[in-house]
C-alpha cells in the first residue's frame, strides 16, 4: 500500500483525501508570495534589476539604477531578497526596489 492509497482527514475541510494531496496543500499554504515593483512574482534563481539607486549600508557602495542581478534567492519574507553581487557579502533587497527581468 503506498501514500497515495492512505486518506487522512483534512479538518480544515472536513473532508478525506489522499494523504499526498493534503501534503502538497499544507505545503502551499506556508509558502510566501514574493512579487517586484510591478507585481511579477519572484522565484529562486530569477534575475532582477534594481529600479533605483541604493546606497549599501556597509559597503561603502552605491548600486546604480538598471544593476543586473544574477540568481536570487527567496528569504521566507514577502519583502526581502538575497542576493549576490561582487565586492558585496550578504546583499539582501527589498523587493519593491526591483523588477524581475
Amino acid at each position: 500500500m503506498s501514500d497515495e492509497d492512505d486518506y487522512v482527514y483534512d479538518e480544515v475541510s472536513g473532508e478525506w483525501m489522499p494523504a499526498s494531496e493534503l501534503a502538497a496543500r499544507q505545503a502551499s499554504e506556508g509558502a510566501v508570495e514574493v512579487r517586484d515593483s510591478v507585481g511579477n512574482l519572484l522565484a529562486d534563481g530569477d534575475q532582477v534589476t534594481l529600479i533605483k539607486d541604493l546606497t549599501v549600508k556597509g559597503a561603502g557602495q552605491t548600486l546604480k539604477r538598471g544593476t543586473l542581478i544574477k540568481s536570487i534567492r527567496l528569504t521566507g519574507d514577502s519583502q526581502e531578497i538575497d542576493c549576490k553581487y561582487d565586492g558585496i557579502k550578504g546583499l539582501v533587497l527589498r523587493a519593491e526596489f526591483v523588477r524581475k527581468r
